[in-house]
């Protein structure tokens, strides 16, 4: 009789956790959807570099980018997580600034400016992103290295980059990056744009 009493008592116990369990799983995957804007199935959480390697290509092709500088930086930026937000409100794939880019690409479009949810869609933050980028590449588009000062305006402003511009168009970008977080962010985008480049895609050649 106690032994039954005891099994009963292992098996309430073991139902009763495995309840609490299904509900703190509940509870963290709701406050994650919340937080995150357009999380809407579990395999939008898990991302690889090949996610979303169709509106990258159209995207960059409709801004004249390297597909390949467009998913290093996309990789840099946010794993290629589209629902994550910055520390500094920064959205999406691109980390477009609501305030930033986004009010910037708006007006020069003459277009109403996105909301913070609108930007967490990928086309939206692709286009931006990529505008963004396609204008800072003009910008430097005399310099040896000016993907180098793109991307560092990309990360830092225009102000910063124009000061890391070095006199002589064929000189070093990166050694004249003072912000050692920019210096990296550069860095490891460039490695990365060079190991992609090595084996892009077959569309990608096309």
């Amino acid at each position: 009789m106690i032994r039954g009493r005891k099994k009963r008592y292992r098996i309430w116990i073991a139902s009763a956790a495995l309840v609490a369990l299904i509900v703190i799983v509940a509870a963290v995957l709701w406050s994650c959807e919340q937080d995150w804007g357009k999380v809407t199935s579990p395999k939008r959480w898990f991302m690889d570099e090949h996610s979303y390697d169709a509106e990258i290509n159209a995207a960059a092709k409709r801004h004249g980018l390297d597909p390949a500088l467009v998913r290093s930086l996309v990789f840099q930026e946010s794993s290629f997580k589209a629902h994550k937000r910055g520390s500094k409100g920064e959205i999406g794939l691109m980390q477009v600034l609501p305030s930033g880019a986004a009010a910037e690409w708006a007006r020069i479009k003459k277009r109403r400016r996105p909301s913070a949810s609108e930007l967490f869609g990928v086309e939206l933050n692709l286009e931006i992103g990529c505008w963004y980028l396609a204008r800072s590449m003009k910008r430097w588009k005399e310099y040896r290295h000016g993907t180098e000062l793109a991307l560092a305006e990309y990360n830092a402003g225009p102000s910063q980059a124009r000061k890391w511009a070095p006199k002589d168009k064929n000189g070093e970008v990166i050694p004249l990056i003072k912000i050692a977080s920019t210096k990296k962010y550069v860095t490891e985008i460039m490695n990365r744009y060079r190991s992609y480049s090595k084996r892009r895609q077959p569309e990608q050649k096309k």
